[in-house]
């Protein structure tokens, strides 16, 4: 496979600046080489980036190694494209999101001046969306697609269900449940959620019928008397609700759990017997490309994973041109613009005072 190395416009160097692993645990801000463009990828001139967890966990919990270049989010503009590429031109706005902490490529990571996007799963940027608020739905989309659509196999926004069948979103005020949110209504379903009691506006905001306090010792039984125990679907979009799930889920007729992180589905399962848990999902399997899980075995996705998720770009492309979906709520800039807010941003993240919002960074 050919590949170049881009040369940075206006730098006069072959360098940019990343958010780069440089010991176990700890990121920093360093002057690395411009990526490697490979065919069938594009150099993006980053504008802005959003913050995920799987970003900071990643380098806290060892699943990077040292040189990896960190982040997924990012909106920008087409700064270079491989000799394959066909679906994007150099000054395309273009956003969505890239495997960032890679083992098998330590090249890709969003949080950067300039970074590397496989072309094929990304998305020209709608004119209606800021370059900030783009940032915010890339991981976002594809989790809803692949965890809530592919894994569930719920009807899409384009062939909605007739009758309001209830489904709970677990974790609605996470940047992904405020977008599963909106996507689940636009499929026809009455949708639930749980959320802290401050968060009820917002969710509600973005579609939610009802909210409920996931804190509560009554949550899950709230929940079940609400729905008169027809609820069949639940999605979890922290990996820690299989128990709440469970026990608001029918017990009279089958029903099914998903959910984004692993989660503990022997309590899944002695909660309630009716509920199958569905594996959780790896994003990055929508790539198309292997890559390392936490180990030394490469994983090697499975095609339809990345296909599927293709079909849901288009899918989702005049939604999001139309405003039917909405970004999360984001915070700019919290901790200070650039990529040393980013680093600072991913420590807030550790710390767990991020609730309800999505925090974005200009570049």
């Amino acid at each position: 496979m050919a590949t170049t190395r881009a040369v940075s416009a206006g730098h006069g160097a072959a360098t940019t600046k990343a958010v780069v692993v440089t010991s176990l645990g700890k990121a920093s801000v360093e002057d690395v080489f411009m990526p490697i463009v490979r065919d069938d990828w594009v150099l993006v001139k980053v504008k802005a980036v959003a913050l995920n967890p799987t970003d900071w966990k990643h380098v806290a919990l060892g699943g990077t190694d040292v040189g990896c270049r960190v982040g997924c989010d990012y909106a920008g503009v087409v700064e270079q494209i491989g000799s394959k590429v066909t679906n994007f031109e150099i000054g395309d706005r273009i956003t969505g999101w890239v495997h960032g902490s890679n083992r098998a490529n330590h090249e890709s990571g969003a949080f950067a001046e300039y970074a590397i996007a496989k072309a094929s799963v990304q998305r020209k940027m709608p004119d209606n969306l800021t370059f900030e608020e783009a940032a915010t739905l890339g991981t976002a989309i594809m989790t809803v697609g692949q965890g809530m659509y592919m894994r569930l196999n719920l009807p899409p926004p384009s062939e909605p269900s007739k009758a309001p069948i209830p489904i709970l979103i677990y974790g609605g005020s996470t940047a992904t449940g405020m977008v599963a949110i909106q996507f689940a209504k636009l499929s026809g379903f009455q949708v639930l959620t749980t959320c802290s009691s401050h968060n009820f506006d917002l969710v509600k905001s973005f579609g939610a019928d009802a909210a409920f306090d996931y804190k509560s010792p009554t949550c899950a039984a709230d929940i079940k008397a609400f729905t008169q125990n027809r609820l069949a679907y639940s999605w979890d979009c922290t990996g820690d609700g299989a128990g709440i799930c469970a026990a608001a889920m029918s017990d009279a007729e089958a029903g099914v759990y998903g959910t984004i992180m692993p989660a503990d589905y022997e309590l899944l399962t002695k909660t309630n017997p009716m509920v199958q848990g569905q594996p959780f999902m790896r994003g990055y399997d929508t790539q198309g490309e292997d890559y390392f899980w936490f180990g030394q075995t490469p994983v090697t996705p499975d095609v339809e994973e990345m296909k599927y998720y293709q079909w849901f770009l288009e899918l989702t492309q005049p939604l999001l041109e139309s405003g039917a979906i909405k970004p999360p709520r984001a915070v700019m800039n919290r901790t200070g613009a650039g990529l040393e807010g980013v680093l600072k941003g991913l420590e807030e993240m550790k710390l767990g005072k991020v609730s309800g919002e999505k925090l974005v960074y200009t570049i």
